[in-house]
């Protein structure tokens, strides 16, 4: 009989992929296959991406979804008070008790323009008040500040999103991390967190774009056009609404172009059933995690749910790279 590895999926979705509606049809499309976590991030002023509420988008996928664990990946604490955070993260988990997880990023607006609609000043000043920012929220998740929050905090599970100095701060604070970027950067935040964190902190989680599909350049085409687009965005600063694979001008790339998008999707996990597996394997062991959270904006739906599906059925060498659902227990 196969071995049952102990490795979790779970997925973020940022909304780019089509109507807000069909977010929560993707929720209820993983929870079939048994994925642990649905995600959703927040972003601002991006074209083709409506997700610039995530504690309200999450609390639309939970109600329309029966047991997948629902969250942020994550909410921006910058761009909010301390305050009102610990409130939605409070308000969802009385509404969907036991289900609700809560990432909690460091990013700015992407833009002149949307930095000053959030009212932030320069990025970089701005970037030095998360662990301040990070503090003060856990206070009032504590019940430690002047004003309480209601409803009162009920444990709900709170992760960081990381890289190197973000995961020095989280183990410090006894916090979780889901890690982002390439995995080099993953491995040296996972060695800065291990030295820090307490005995008892969560296991750390690895976010990567991943696509699955029949062929190798099927699956490369899934992830394409994100990196199209954010190489387009560094040229002219305006991240365009992302369009499949098969669409896109690459005539009108200069090299330089063209190298950055072969250089984004060398960091990302791609191809049939056979490579992906062996590539996460790797990286599992690399990094010492056994929960990856599926990353990668695909606006081929029926591409993305078929990736999602093949991940599922996942084999590797005899052994079952799954996320069934026996081995999702605390």
């Amino acid at each position: 009989m196969a071995t049952v590895v102990a490795m979790r999926f779970s997925v973020l979705d940022r909304g780019a992929a089509g109507p807000l509606d069909q977010v929560a049809e993707h929720a209820r499309h993983v929870e079939r296959l048994g994925f642990r976590r649905f995600l959703v991030a927040e972003h601002h002023g991006v074209p083709g991406i409506p997700a610039g509420q995530p504690g309200m988008l999450a609390a639309h996928v939970a109600a329309h979804t029966q047991r997948i664990r629902v969250g942020t990946a994550g909410i921006m604490l910058l761009n909010h008070p301390p305050f009102l955070v610990a409130e939605q993260i409070n308000l969802l988990e009385a509404l969907y008790p036991g289900r609700i997880d809560i990432g909690i990023g460091s990013s700015v607006g992407f833009t002149g323009p949307v930095r000053r609609a959030l009212r932030q000043g320069d990025p970089a000043e701005v970037k030095q008040r998360f662990e301040t920012e990070l503090a003060t929220l856990l206070r009032y998740l504590r019940g430690e500040e002047a004003v309480t929050v209601r409803p009162e905090y009920a444990g709900t599970p709170i992760y960081v999103l990381a890289g190197f100095r973000s995961a020095m701060v989280a183990a410090k604070m006894g916090l979780g991390v889901i890690l982002g970027g390439p995995v080099a950067t993953q491995e040296a935040a996972a060695r800065v967190y291990r030295e820090h964190a307490l005995a008892d902190a969560p296991p750390i989680i690895s976010s990567l774009n991943i696509a699955v599909a029949d062929t190798s350049a099927a699956a490369r085409d899934l992830l394409l056009p994100e990196a199209y687009a954010k190489v387009l965005a560094q040229s002219n600063g305006e991240f365009a609404a992302l369009r499949p694979a098969g669409e896109l001008d690459m005539d009108a790339l200069t090299g330089q172009q063209r190298r950055r998008i072969e250089e984004a999707l060398a960091h990302d996990v791609w191809g049939t059933v056979e490579e992906v597996g062996e590539e996460l394997r790797d990286v599992g062991k690399r990094l010492g995690v056994s929960e990856f959270v599926v990353t990668g904006d695909m606006p081929d739906v029926a591409g993305r749910a078929r990736s999602e599906e093949l991940l599922a059925s996942m084999r590797v060498k005899g052994q079952k790279v799954c996320p069934e659902s026996r081995i999702f227990t605390d």
